[in-house]
């Protein structure tokens, strides 16, 4: 498999955060009606998805350039703090002060060559991120948000929505009553990489950058008919799988379902999947999946078998979610960078 960084640039807010199970269900819609995405159309390659996954999407991570050089800012591992930022403070209060400072450095900088030592890597707050992407923009977006707060990469909003009872032409209550729906958004101009991980026997970059132009033109998640989750598409180019020697740990740049008896250690925070079908089943009499619980993004897993690194993904298809349509899959797949990983257990 070759692995594919793939450029978007938000147009709009977003009511479905941009996670890679999602963003594989996106395509998977596009190759449904699109047969000359893949080779042998979908049908064929869903079949053997969990033998041999097509394609395996990250979830999508801000890049940013700081003094010409760009980094990806993703999600802090979640691994104990002690591990990250080891104290050498006695003093009891300091030493809390000092913890609680940390937690709120939620965010990692790694080059562009995918790699890192937890010793060697800058931690940022969400209002550094956000200062970052300041600085990167353009000069006529600067003066736009001179002045405005710099605190938040992501600002949170309320989507407003009116159901219109055809009868009277006007909104009411109970089924009719107005309401909103939480969304959100990126800093503006920031541009966000999703890694792609690509069998060249299931298709290529070329169509898959087709298939993700016409996500953000359609709209990605929730609310796509009111013009949330629109983007351009930027650059599409390929990088190299990232590697690490010595490497004993696997840090998960999606959401993940790992193989079992693969690691003797794991660390994540716990992601339950609530799937709902999308397109034209969505209006089905079941459009609901059955829950799948994950490892979000940022989970790091220890391993002993250097087998793990053999493959540039880890975990496992997840299978029998749907009554409405018993093929449908989950990505529980999910591009990880190898690192080494030194922590008492």
């Amino acid at each position: 498999m070759k692995l594919y960084e793939i450029i978007i640039k938000p147009l709009s807010g977003f009511g479905t955060p941009l996670k890679g199970d999602t963003i594989f269900g996106h395509f998977c819609w596009q190759a449904a009606y699109d047969d000359s995405l893949l080779n042998g159309g979908l049908d064929e390659w869903i079949a053997c998805y969990k033998e041999r996954p097509f394609a395996v999407f990250s979830s999508a991570w801000p890049k940013i350039e700081d003094s010409g050089t760009f980094f990806y800012a993703v999600k802090r591992p979640d691994i104990p703090l002690s591990a990250i930022f080891p104290s050498h403070e006695t003093d009891r209060k300091k030493r809390f002060e000092e913890l609680k400072e940390n937690k709120t450095k939620k965010w990692m900088l790694i080059d562009h060559n995918l790699s890192f030592t937890l010793d060697y890597v800058e931690y940022l707050k969400e209002g550094e991120l956000a200062e970052k992407a300041f600085n990167q923009a353009t000069n006529t977006m600067k003066k736009t948000m001179w002045g405005e707060s710099r605190q938040r990469f992501y600002a949170n909003f309320e989507q407003q929505h009116n159901t219109i009872n055809r009868l009277t032409m006007t909104t009411g209550e109970d089924m009719f009553a107005p309401f909103t729906e939480g969304a959100f958004s990126y800093y503006p101009e920031t541009e966000l990489a999703i890694f792609a991980l690509v069998d060249e026997d299931a298709t290529d970059i070329d169509r898959l950058c087709n298939a993700f132009e016409r996500i953000g033109q359609f709209g990605f998640g929730k609310d796509a008919s009111t013009g949330s989750g629109q983007f351009t598409l930027g650059d599409c180019d390929e990088v190299p799988v990232p590697s690490c020697e010595r490497a004993n740990a696997c840090y998960a740049l999606a959401p993940t379902v790992p193989e079992p008896q693969k690691f003797f250690d794991a660390y994540f925070t716990p992601f339950v999947r609530f799937g709902k079908h999308g397109d034209i089943l969505a209006k089905s009499r079941n459009p609901f999946k059955n829950p799948v619980i994950m490892a979000d993004e940022g989970a790091v897993f220890l391993t002993n078998e250097e087998s793990v690194f053999d493959k540039p993904y880890i975990g496992r298809a997840v299978l029998n979610v749907s009554l409405s349509l018993p093929q449908t899959v989950v990505q529980g797949y999910a591009p990880y960078i190898p690192f080494r990983l030194e922590i008492d257990t």
